[in-house]
C-alpha cells in the first residue's frame, strides 16, 4: 500500500470537502425562473458543477457541458445568478461525512493546511466560515485570487512559494480532472475522493495517485 509523506497538503472546496450542489442547483432554477425558461433539477447541476461560476451560468443557458453561449444572455444571466447564490451560498450546503475527521487529523500531525477552489472569494470564504472550517487552512486560494486557477498549477505553485515548501513535499485532495491536470504539472502528489463533481466521468480515468472514499480514510496513507 502506498504512504504518502507530504509537507503541505492543499485541499479542493466543492465535491472534496463540501457538497454545494443543493445550493447551485435552487440558485441554477431560480435563474431559469428569472429568465422565463424550465427548471433544471439538480441532477443536471450536479453534472454542471466544478469549473465556477461563469461556466455553471453558460451550461445553465445551454444545457451543454460544452454549448455555445448567447453572449446578450449571458450578460443578463450573469449578475441575476451572482446575486442568487450570494444570498444562497451555505444554506443547502454540508461537509460530506468524513471531513471533519480528515482535517483533524491533518491538523493534529502537524500537516500545513491549505485550501485552493475556482470558486470566487465572495462565495468561498462565507461558506468556508458558516460551515465551520474556514480556519483550518493557513492560505485561501480562490479562483480569482490570481490571474489564473486550476487547472493551472499556479494556484498550487503560489501556495507551495507561500508556505517556503518544495512542490515535490506537497499534496492535493480534490475530486476533479482540473484537480489531476493541476496537480501533475505543479508537481504535487494528488489523492481525489471518489464522491465528487467530475461530470460523470469517473475519477480513476484521470490516474490520481489514489482513490478514497472519505477524507477519514487519510490516516490509512499519510
Amino acid at each position: 500500500m502506498k504512504k504518502f509523506n507530504p509537507k503541505l497538503v492543499m485541499i479542493d472546496v466543492d465535491g472534496t470537502l463540501v457538497d454545494s450542489v443543493p445550493d447551485l442547483a435552487y440558485c441554477v432554477d431560480e435563474l431559469m425562473v428569472a429568465m422565463g425558461r424550465e427548471k433544471w433539477g439538480e441532477a443536471k447541476a450536479r453534472h454542471w458543477v466544478g469549473n465556477g461560476v461563469p461556466k455553471l451560468v453558460e451550461r445553465s443557458l445551454t444545457g451543454e457541458l460544452e454549448g455555445t453561449v448567447d453572449k446578450a444572455d449571458f450578460d443578463k444571466a450573469y449578475p441575476v445568478f451572482l446575486e442568487l447564490y450570494a444570498a444562497n451560498t451555505s444554506g443547502r450546503s454540508s461537509l460530506y461525512e468524513g471531513v471533519r475527521e480528515g482535517l483533524d487529523y491533518l491538523k493534529s500531525q502537524g500537516y500545513t493546511l491549505g485550501c485552493v477552489t475556482n470558486k470566487a472569494e465572495q462565495f468561498t470564504h462565507p461558506l468556508l466560515k458558516d460551515l465551520g472550517i474556514f480556519d483550518d487552512f493557513g492560505i485561501i486560494i480562490s479562483g480569482d485570487t490570481l490571474e489564473k486557477k486550476k487547472p493551472d498549477p499556479l494556484p498550487l505553485l503560489h501556495a507551495a512559494e507561500f508556505f517556503g515548501i518544495d512542490p515535490q513535499d506537497s499534496m492535493m485532495l480534490g475530486d476533479s480532472i482540473s484537480d489531476v491536470k493541476a496537480s501533475r504539472a505543479a508537481g504535487f502528489e494528488i489523492i481525489c475522493m471518489s464522491y465528487g463533481y467530475n461530470h460523470g466521468v469517473d475519477i480513476r480515468n484521470s490516474n490520481p495517485d489514489l482513490v478514497i472514499d472519505s477524507m477519514a480514510e487519510l490516516k490509512e496513507y499519510l
